[in-house]
């Protein structure tokens, strides 16, 4: 009851933190960052008096159809709730951050919170904050086991009728909503009156606001990914590592008997996994225990089992 508790919450705070991360800082800016709300943001751009939030509906609600239509997909009640309240949540904010409802149609940075939060002069650094607080929110919603919906539906679609790898359809996805937004906002098709805009440029704050954002998301939901596999050889019984790896350490390892290939002579194998942190003092070990050695230290892309992560449930959503 806890975690099914703890997975609710999760998913209407992390949504939440989505949504300000565009409200605060990507929206009033014109920043592109792909998916949903990046082609909201255009489209706001031709209608203003339709809120980016209101044209997440508009594309949120078709895709999850299709999804089950042409994918077959189950989905589940999270995904449905994170899909719907995320745009609500950014009408909700955006309505409350603004005085008036021109201000509101505009998204005009300058009346955003009175002002006190305008960094129309600071594009770097607002598409970097906000790539952030979106790559963070959207990493609480993945952990909490749903997802937001949107083009990744699409980058299915693509993946099982055109067989592109899905990670290249979200890049050709995101492409294609960038590439729009420079038209629209870049070369002013949107706002041919409007000559404040950095214009073409504006492109390139927003690929790098998709960087940050992939990269976020990616620690979010995987963490680190800083963990160590050490392969240890010698002619020894190294009982002094096995001390240290189960006292100083409080790990385990496996022994693997194993023989030279050239020489025939019986040897003895460590297996073992730790963090990366632990890397310099097991080294220093083993010189101390056999200078002779041969040792591999390799990434550990995933671990599990006791002392790390569980191994993953059916259905769970594992996005890498």
């Amino acid at each position: 009851m806890k975690k099914i508790i703890s997975s609710w919450i999760g998913i209407f705070v992390g949504c939440t933190i989505l949504a300000a991360g565009f409200v605060y800082f990507i929206n009033p800016y014109n920043l592109v960052p792909g998916g949903v709300y990046g082609a909201s943001i255009v489209l706001h751009n031709l209608f203003p008096s339709i809120q980016v939030g209101t044209f997440g509906y508009m594309f949120d609600i078709p895709l999850l159809i299709i999804s089950v239509l042409v994918l077959g997909a189950k989905l589940g009640a999270r995904t449905i709730v994170a899909a719907l309240f995320t745009p609500l949540a950014m009408n909700v904010l955006s309505f409350l951050s603004y005085p008036s409802e021109e201000a509101l149609h505009r998204l005009d940075p300058t009346q955003l919170l009175g002002g006190s939060l305008d960094m129309s002069d600071h594009l770097m650094l607002t598409s970097v904050i906000g790539a952030v607080v979106i790559g963070v929110g959207c990493g609480i919603v993945v952990r909490s086991q749903a997802t937001t919906g949107g083009t990744d539906i699409v980058a299915m679609i693509l993946q099982k009728y055109c067989h592109i790898r899905f990670s290249k359809a979200i890049l050709l996805v995101d492409g294609i909503v960038v590439g729009f937004g420079l038209l629209v906002i870049g070369f002013g098709i949107g706002n041919p009156d409007d000559a404040t805009q950095p214009s073409w440029h504006l492109s390139f704050y927003s690929l790098i606001a998709i960087f940050v954002t992939s990269r976020v998301l990616a620690y979010v939901i995987n963490g680190e990914k800083n963990d160590k596999i050490l392969f240890v050889i010698s002619d020894m019984q190294l009982t002094a590592l096995h001390d240290y790896i189960l006292k100083d350490l409080d790990r385990t390892a496996t022994c693997i008997k194993s023989s030279g290939l050239y020489t025939k002579a019986d040897k003895q194998m460590l297996f073992l996994v730790v963090s990366y942190k632990e890397v310099i003092g097991i080294k220093q070990k083993i010189r101390e225990v056999d200078p002779k050695s041969f040792v591999v230290v390799t990434d550990a892309y995933d671990a599990f089992g006791e002392g790390w992560k569980e191994l993953p449930m059916v259905g769970e959503v594992q996005p890498e």
